[in-house]
C-alpha cells in the first residue's frame, strides 16, 4: 500500500511513537495526518510538521481517546474534509506500574494491585485502541457498499491497514500486571481481526517495541534505565522513536508483511 495521499489517523500522536509515526506518514506523502491527543501541546506538532513538510498536513483532534462520541466526530469530520480513513495507529497508552501483591511489612499488610487502575489501563490500552480500528473498517465496510463493492477482490488495492501498538511487556513483565495484559490483549484482537478485516481489504498487524526513548520510559528514572533495561538490552541503549515509526511504515507499506514485528533493540527481561 503506498503511503502517498493515503489519510492517516494516530491516537497519542502529541508525544512518543504516536509523534514520531506521525512526523514520518508526513515525510513520507501523506494525504492527511490526523492527529489525537487529549493534550493541547500537539498543535505545536502539527504546526511544525506542517512547516517542515510546506504543505497542510496536520491536522489536530483534541479530546479523550476513550470516548466514543469524539472517536466518531473525529471519524466524521477526517472523512468529510479528506475522504475515507485508510491507515490507523492508535498509539495512546498508559501505565499504571504495580506488583499484582506487594508486601506493607509496616502496616503488616497485603495489598494487592488496585483494581481501578487495571481497569483504566485495559481501558486506554486496549479497548479504545481495538475500536478506534474497528472504526476505520466500518467505514471502510460502508464506503465499499456505497459503491456496490461486497468481498474485496485480490485484484483492487489494499484498502486500508492498522498497526496496533504492542510492546515486548506482552510477553510479561514485573510490576506490569495490567499494561502487560493489556498489550497482550492486543496480539488476541490483531489476529482477529487479520482475519476479518481483509473481507473488506483491510490488513491488521502489531509491532512489539523494546525500551523506546519516550516521555513513558523516561518517567522510570535514569537509574532504573540503567539497572533494569539497558543491561539487557544487546544495544545498550534505549530505541530511537523514529526507528519504531519507520517499522510501522514498513508494515503500513508493505502487504507482504502481516503478523508481528518485534522492534526490540535485542531486550531479554531477566528472569
Amino acid at each position: 500500500m503506498n503511503i502517498q495521499e493515503q489519510v492517516v489517523l494516530i491516537t497519542g500522536a502529541g508525544s512518543g511513537i504516536g509523534e514520531a509515526a506521525a512526523r514520518e506518514f508526513a515525510r513520507r506523502g501523506a494525504k492527511a495526518v490526523i492527529l489525537v491527543d487529549r493534550r493541547d501541546a500537539v498543535y505545536n506538532l502539527a504546526d511544525h510538521i506542517n512547516e517542515t513538510m510546506g504543505r497542510q498536513v496536520a491536522e489536530v483532534k483534541v479530546g479523550d481517546a476513550t470516548n466514543d462520541t469524539f472517536r466518531g466526530q473525529v471519524y466524521d469530520d477526517a472523512t468529510a474534509r479528506h475522504g475515507v480513513v485508510t491507515i490507523c495507529v492508535p498509539a495512546a497508552g498508559i501505565t499504571r506500574d504495580g506488583l499484582s501483591v506487594r508486601l506493607d511489612k509496616t502496616a503488616g499488610k497485603v495489598l494487592p494491585y488496585a483494581i481501578n487502575h487495571f481497569r483504566e489501563v485495559t481501558e486506554v490500552n486496549l479497548i479504545a485502541p481495538i475500536y478506534w480500528a474497528i472504526e476505520m473498517v466500518a467505514r471502510i465496510a460502508e464506503d465499499r457498499l456505497r459503491r456496490g463493492l461486497k468481498q474485496w477482490q485480490p485484484a483492487e488495492n489494499v484498502q486500508g491497514n492498522i498497526v496496533f501498538i504492542g510492546s515486548v511487556s506482552s510477553l510479561g513483565n514485573k510490576g506490569q500486571i495490567s499494561y502487560a495484559a493489556s498489550k497482550a490483549g492486543l496480539e488476541g484482537a490483531a489476529a482477529t481481526l487479520t482475519k476479518e478485516a481483509i473481507y473488506h481489504g483491510v490488513r491488521c498487524s502489531i509491532i512489539h517495541p523494546g525500551f523506546t526513548d519516550t516521555p513513558m520510559v523516561r518517567s522510570l528514572g535514569e537509574e532504573y534505565i540503567a539497572k533494569n533495561i539497558l543491561p539487557f538490552t544487546q544495544l545498550r541503549r534505549l530505541i530511537r522513536p523514529e526507528e519504531i515509526a519507520d517499522a510501522i511504515c514498513f508494515m503500513a507499506s508493505n502487504s507482504a508483511v502481516s503478523g508481528e514485528l518485534w522492534a526490540d533493540a535485542g531486550w531479554h527481561p531477566p528472569a
